[in-house]
């Protein structure tokens, strides 16, 4: 975690107002000790996601918040997506005893009796 001061100060073309400002407008989270922001790796690359969006792409403040909905919603739709796929049913402590369960209906035959 880094704080704000150091944040600024690490970044090119980021000022305090502009930062403040997406914290006040909930475009940033970061966690709060005391007096002080902390942001986390998340938050880092979301302030550097708004910089791009709207120094290289020239997406107007106004139109930010509707911007930044709809990447959440997609990433979010992403991370749906990825559990159902083939061998994708783990968490961040690596494989899920669920992986073990999935079947590959093209591997399965039936006999012909159970065809119908």
């Amino acid at each position: 975690m880094i704080t704000i001061d150091l944040l600024v100060d690490a970044t090119a073309g980021l000022n305090r107002p502009d930062l403040d400002r997406w914290i006040e407008n909930d475009w940033i989270r970061p966690d709060r000790d005391q007096d002080t922001y902390l942001f986390q790796e998340i938050d880092v690359a979301r302030v550097r996601l708004i910089q791009e969006l709207r120094d290289d792409l020239g997406i107007g403040e106004e139109a930010l918040p509707i911007v930044l909905l709809l990447l959440d919603q997609l990433y979010d739709l992403r991370r749906q997506m990825r559990r159902f796929e083939p061998g994708s049913c783990r968490d961040d402590f690596g494989p899920s005893p669920l992986d073990a369960q999935l079947i590959d209906l093209r591997a399965v035959q039936l006999s012909p009796n159970e065809r119908g």
